[in-house]
């Protein structure tokens, strides 16, 4: 059977960026390597050292996907494009803060952690602007970069949020979902700091959810596992659902460039 043929199963690797788990890249082994999100800025050759400590060639990345236009997420895409020659992925939603290298202000708290990071004076920098070589508009099957997967649009924490998701079920969220405290409280799923439109995001997250996913591994804290998560969203859909009915959802207008 000709190489190309050949069905290798993907296996997710999570790349620490910042602590032990507190902001992620993921690593997808198949055919070909494919690199999940790109870190703060500054942090390429981390991430690259990493990749090598796992056996990869950071030469064989096939592709860096950036699940959306936060700083921690994109920060170093343009450093990793260069250091690896891998093309990089984004939704066209999020190609504001692509080219600009700043995101859309002002950060939308979901909760105290939020309110409290907001004035956090890393999550203000300008990151090297970038301009994805595939721009993302739907559902994109990732099999000519050499994994079995697909790039699904999550829209909701930011308009061009995407996950991945595996043909073995793991679903690769970015900031979908988190663990509790910014991923400091393992296996709790909670929302991260900041989302431009909850409702949104929720729905999303509960889409994904329906696919069927085997683990949720996350931009901020260690893998979740999908029951837990769904047991979290009921609660998260009954209390969103009194807050938006008493007017008091902050969302983010527009947003798409």
């Amino acid at each position: 059977m000709p190489e190309e043929s050949t069905v290798f199963p993907t296996k997710v690797v999570p790349i620490p960026v910042l602590g032990r788990h507190h902001i992620n890249a993921h690593l997808l082994l198949g055919r070909r390597p494919v690199l999940v999100d790109a870190g703060t800025p500054g942090s390429g050759r981390r991430i690259v050292e990493q990749i090598a400590a796992h056996g990869v060639d950071p030469a064989d990345v096939s592709l860096i996907v950036v699940t959306h236009g936060h700083i921690d997420h994109f920060g170093s895409a343009a450093e990793l494009h260069r250091l690896t020659g891998a093309p990089v992925a984004g939704h066209v939603a999020d190609l504001g803060p692509y080219r600009t290298g700043r995101v859309r202000e002002p950060y939308l708290p979901t909760g105290p952690m939020g309110r409290l990071m907001a004035g956090n004076k890393e999550l203000h920098v300008r990151a090297e602007p970038f301009e994805p070589d595939v721009l993302v508009t739907g559902e994109t099957d990732l099999t000519d970069f050499g994994i079995a997967a697909r790039i699904m649009p999550t829209p909701g924490h930011t308009a061009g949020s995407v996950s991945v998701l595996t043909d073995g079920g793991d679903l690769v969220a970015g900031d979908l979902i988190a663990n509790s405290f910014f991923g400091l409280v393992r296996g709790r799923p909670a929302n991260p700091p900041f989302h431009d439109d909850p409702l949104r995001n929720l729905a999303s997250l509960r889409t994904m959810l329906a696919l069927g996913p085997t683990r949720l591994h996350v931009g901020h804290g260690t893998p979740l596992e999908p029951d837990r998560v769904r047991r979290w969203a009921d609660r998260e859909h009954r209390r969103l659902s009194r807050l938006n009915a008493a007017g008091r959802v902050t969302r983010r207008a527009g947003g798409s460039l």
